[in-house]
């Protein structure tokens, strides 16, 4: 399938949002091909259409205080954090001309994922009834997504940097008492996220 791939760097996840919007509208109406939107945002809890706000352990002035958005999404899932520490990738694809399975899509965003790892030499795994991608039982990768017209929006995020991963302390990520790693972490080295960002695009891989 076709697409064009679209990095707006670091970026407000609101400001994120109103573009991801456009680009469905262009795909919708055969202005655009399908896109792959890369970006990173500055820190921000969302909430997605299953949320329970519970989920968020400590009150919103607090998130203020620390510098961190809150939002309400219309993606699946629970309650997650994203930070300028992951890549967050947003799939805007036209299904009609790739496969009408949401389930699958889903799937074959964790094996893209999945061969990702592979390239920093790190094994990915699924868990059996758990959307996202998991390195030894600790979640690497997140994904909620949402479908209109068979295209698709919101995405996916992997986190990268190791210090970005305390603000996962202030919610129940996913609405599950999980815990996060990131390749940073696991590989105990610096990584630059636009190495991952080109080695997403190597090849465009099975996309």
């Amino acid at each position: 399938m076709s697409f064009k791939v679209l990095d707006l760097g670091l970026v407000n996840y609101e400001k994120a949002l109103v573009f991801q919007q456009e680009v469905f509208k262009a795909v919708e109406n055969n202005i655009s091909e399908s896109a792959l939107i890369l970006c990173r945002h500055y820190p921000v809890i969302t909430c997605g259409r299953q949320a329970d706000k519970k989920n968020i352990l400590v009150p919103e002035q607090e998130l203020n205080n620390k510098g961190i958005s809150l939002y309400e999404a219309s993606r699946g899932g629970d309650v997650t954090y994203h930070g300028p520490g992951q890549l967050i990738i947003y799939p805007v694809f036209n299904l009609a001309h790739f496969k009408k399975d949401i389930h699958w899509f889903l799937r074959f965003l964790e094996e893209t994922v999945i061969d990702l790892l592979v390239d920093f030499g790190i094994k990915g795994e699924r868990i059996k009834g758990k959307t996202g991608v998991w390195v030894d039982k600790k979640k690497i990768c997140s994904i909620g997504i949402a479908i209109r017209r068979w295209i698709t929006f919101h995405g996916l995020s992997i986190n990268i940097k190791k210090d970005d991963l305390a603000n996962f302390s202030l919610i129940r990520a996913c609405g599950m008492d999980i815990k996060m790693t990131s390749l940073e972490t696991i590989l105990g080295r610096n990584i630059d996220i636009n190495d991952v960002s080109e080695s997403v695009l190597a090849g465009r891989r099975a996309l």
